[in-house]
């Protein structure tokens, strides 16, 4: 049967004795799974959710039930004072931008403390040469960035510039972009945030939570953080969701970005047919998180015993979704990614080639065939097209599937499998 998809015989009995080695991290990820489906189903209970609420609005949207209920589910699971889930927002980074704009004002500044951000959010902020004429830096507001030492938050640095009181907003970038460090586990994101109230408890702290979402059993509002904001095409739709994205946190803040997002305040904004997708992706994502991580658990190991690089390694602490494999080739890179797409249920048949994107400073190779466009919860791979030549592969609506397109990928490399 695996031979008929085009899975080598050696490939597969390779995949045995790797799901053998895996198993302790397989339950370890089942135990978190079942944490964080409790935690949705009592939020989803205690909120009292009725078939009404499954009903959509149009239009306006003014004081919607069902919106309403959604936002105040998303309170609960994320111990936050209020949130703002909608469907007008486009993706995380629209989701950072609009929290960004709506926080920040001329004159302030904000702090990346994770190093360099992501690189749609670099075009955001207004970093790098020639910035749009409508991001931050065009409406003057300051940018400063801390570099991470070795994976870690350079303390003695943050402290000291904080102690001056004179930054409105700190930026903590939990997954690794295009980046080559390691993505921030909670307990990390709560040490530093305890550390930056010793010294101020004025400045707001935001973490961008794309991809980390039932990761762990916290969530970043537990942490100390002010507000959080992620994509709803990421863990929290679980592949149902068709667009949208969140904000949680604080209820003045919250209030700044719904304004900034419609205008007005939360009283509007359309559900527009996605209040059953938004509840029931929510109801799967801890279940589609744990398949996404069996999935990256399974490329880790599988490509390590093939003699290539990954982080983080199959046994090691994880914080998101993304799995990096360091090809230091280009040509690896490419049909690593095409392989994704060939073992993908749409547009398999489809060869995806490196090209330019709005946003990215390099060529991008972008791999998913997915049900939901740009659904980086279904399997999908991609990344730069620069040294080392890192895919960063993320998704697997459900481990069957993903465990299938990883061993689809690797044959695509073609033999010998090994990298020596």
């Amino acid at each position: 049967m695996y031979e008929n998809f085009g899975i080598s015989k050696e490939l597969e009995e390779l995949s045995i004795e790797v799901e053998k080695e895996i198993s302790t991290q397989f339950k370890e990820i089942e135990k978190i799974c079942e944490k964080n489906s409790l935690k949705v189903l009592q939020a989803m209970q205690e909120s009292k959710l009725s078939t009404m609420h499954l009903n959509t609005s149009t239009g306006y949207g003014i004081d919607e039930a069902g919106r309403d209920k959604i936002e105040e589910i998303y309170s609960k699971i994320f111990k936050a004072e209020d949130s703002l889930v909608r469907s007008q927002i486009i993706s995380g980074s629209h989701a950072l931008a609009v929290t960004l704009q709506g926080l920040l004002r001329p004159g302030d500044t904000m702090l990346s403390i994770t190093g360099l951000p992501y690189d749609t959010l670099q075009t955001v902020i207004g970093i790098g040469e020639n910035p749009s004429p409508s991001s931050l830096k065009a409406f003057n507001i300051k940018y400063e960035q801390i570099d991470l030492v070795n994976n870690e938050f350079d303390t003695e640095k943050i402290i000291d510039r904080l102690s001056k009181k004179d930054i409105r907003l700190v930026e903590i970038q939990r997954s690794i972009g295009y980046s080559t460090r390691k993505s921030l586990v909670i307990e990390k994101v709560e040490e530093i945030i305890s550390k930056i109230r010793e010294v101020n408890k004025e400045v707001i702290i935001m973490v961008d939570n794309c991809y980390s979402e039932f990761v762990s059993e916290k969530e970043p509002i537990e942490v100390g953080a002010d507000i959080a904001v992620g994509s709803l095409i990421k863990n929290l739709g679980a592949g149902i969701a068709t667009s949208g994205g969140y904000v949680v946190g604080k209820k003045d803040l919250i209030k700044l970005v719904a304004e900034r997002l419609t205008g007005i305040g939360k009283e509007i904004g359309p559900s527009l047919s996605q209040n059953t997708n938004y509840l029931k992706g929510l109801f799967f994502a801890p279940s589609v998180v744990a398949s996404s991580l069996k999935t990256a658990v399974f490329a880790s190991r599988m490509l390590e015993k093939l003699g290539y690089e990954t982080f983080p390694k199959y046994n090691e602490p994880r914080a998101d979704i993304v799995q990096t494999i360091i090809f230091n080739d280009k040509e690896k890179l490419i049909k690593f990614c095409q392989g994704i797409q060939n073992g993908s249920p749409v547009d398999s048949f489809a060869t995806p080639i490196p090209g330019e994107m709005e946003g990215y400073e390099d060529e991008i190779i972008m791999a998913g065939g997915t049900f939901v466009e740009g659904a980086t919860i279904e399997l999908s791979a991609d990344g730069p097209i620069r040294e080392p030549y890192i895919a960063y592969m993320q998704g697997g609506l459900t481990y069957e599937y993903g465990k299938l397109g990883v061993l689809k990928a690797l044959c695509h490399l073609g033999r010998p499998f090994l990298t020596q």
